[in-house]
């Protein structure tokens, strides 16, 4: 709460902030509670410190004047702070949403203690040892490389496979996305999750780990890499013992190997999915901020607009402020997103078209029996769960284009 006692006299409450450093001029500072991050000059930073040893506006002004060598104005910047929701005017703080579907507040159940040993020196040596074994399995055993038209399927009812193969992509997300906060926990620092939507794909889990900010930026590699750290475990092992099968060392049940072929076939389609920095995953995170980019995503999306002569005024000025390092990278990120819809067309068409193909192929042989015989219906509700997420997004991307046209009418 602002304690105004004369002009020259106010006092300023500030929230629990954070800052770190950013580069050698600027400081990024944010409410983690909130999830809220900016970039400011380093002389805010200097009159943010001032303000929580409880100088008045003055005395930071006279302290920022002498860093800077030359006059600042203290006053507007703590109207700036006081719009960011960075002041402490007794508000009630609720964490930005950063998804259409999201958890209301940070998760912190686990102890630091207990998870830190998991994201060591040691722990990140074993999970690229898995990495590196998975590719020599590929590369030196292709015949473990799964076949989507079959390893996708657990048992020989195609229905019941496609049925079945469900919870298994959800655990394995779920594993995933665990992965990100147990690793932001190892840091002390807390996330939630969320439900989002990418191109074509209705729903997409992620973890809000926005209160990476208040680290360095050589501490935010952990948890951003943490999830395809345990998805290189979990395709590792499965990986190994079907090696072992494979080469006649273990003869084991033809179920466990099925099985073992559709978790490799849902990890591996899912760590390549990873890969697609275009559709702001895990690695498009790990670029960010290995390039120092605040706004990566919205400035290629003005550059590209600016490409084909689509850039109105307000985006023009918006580009004109937008930070050099986003300019920078945005000259060839949004030719990168621009051929993203070829990539994830291969991608689909490798992993996830023969698949589809299986199972249309055995629904349309059922459902030209007609409603009178049961396996209709056993398809058709087979069928609708299958196609669901790729309507659903469809259908929801024809609504959006449509009111933008009405919009613009």
């Amino acid at each position: 709460m602002t304690e105004v006692t004369g002009p020259e006299r106010a006092t300023v409450r500030l929230r629990p902030l954070s800052m770190v450093p950013e580069g050698e001029d600027e400081v990024l500072v944010g409410d983690p509670e909130t999830g809220l991050f900016v970039t400011i000059p380093k002389v805010g930073g200097v009159v943010i410190e001032a303000l929580r040893r409880g100088a008045t506006t003055a005395e930071a002004a006279a302290v920022a004047e002498e860093f800077a060598g030359q006059p600042v104005d203290v006053p507007s910047f703590v109207d700036t702070l006081r719009g960011l929701g960075f002041l402490d005017e007794g508000q009630q703080s609720e964490p930005v949403r950063s998804a259409p579907i999201q958890g209301k507040r940070w998760l912190s159940s686990v102890r630091q203690e207990t998870v830190q040993p998991f994201f060591g020196r040691v722990a990140w040596s074993c999970y690229a040892a898995c990495a590196v074994f998975a590719l020599a399995a590929f590369v030196f055993r292709p015949g473990l490389f799964p076949d989507p038209s079959t390893d996708a399927f657990v048992v020989d009812d195609i229905g019941l496979g496609s049925l079945i193969l469900v919870p298994l992509a959800t655990v394995a997300t779920a594993i995933h996305e665990l992965g990100h906060w147990a690793a932001a926990r190892s840091l002390g620092l807390r996330a939630r999750f969320g439900v989002d939507r990418r191109m074509v794909f209705l729903l997409v889990f992620e973890t809000d780990l926005t209160q990476l900010w208040t680290v360095p930026k050589r501490k935010r590699y952990g948890p951003l890499l943490a999830g395809l750290a345990l998805d290189a475990v979990l395709l590792a092992v499965p990986l190994a013992v079907r090696l072992l099968i494979d080469t006649g060392v273990w003869s084991a049940p033809g179920l466990l190997d099925a099985v073992l072929a559709t978790w490799i076939y849902v990890k591996l389609t899912a760590m390549l999915w990873q890969c697609m920095v275009f559709l702001r995953t895990d690695l498009y995170a790990v670029l960010v901020n290995a390039l120092g980019c605040r706004n990566l995503w919205r400035v290629s999306t003005l550059m590209l607009r600016r490409a084909v002569h689509r850039l109105d005024a307000a985006g023009t000025a918006e580009l004109a402020d937008a930070h050099p390092a986003d300019v920078r990278a945005g000259r060839w990120f949004r030719w990168v997103r621009f051929l993203g819809a070829v990539v994830t067309l291969a991608w689909a068409g490798v992993f996830l078209a023969p698949f589809a193909w299986e199972v249309l192929g055995w629904a349309a042989d059922r459902l030209g029996d007609g409603p009178a015989d049961g396996r209709f219906w056993w398809a058709l509700l087979c069928t609708a769960v299958y196609l669901t997420p790729f309507i659903l997004p469809a259908a929801l991307s024809a609504r959006e284009y449509a009111r933008r046209l009405t919009a613009r009418a």
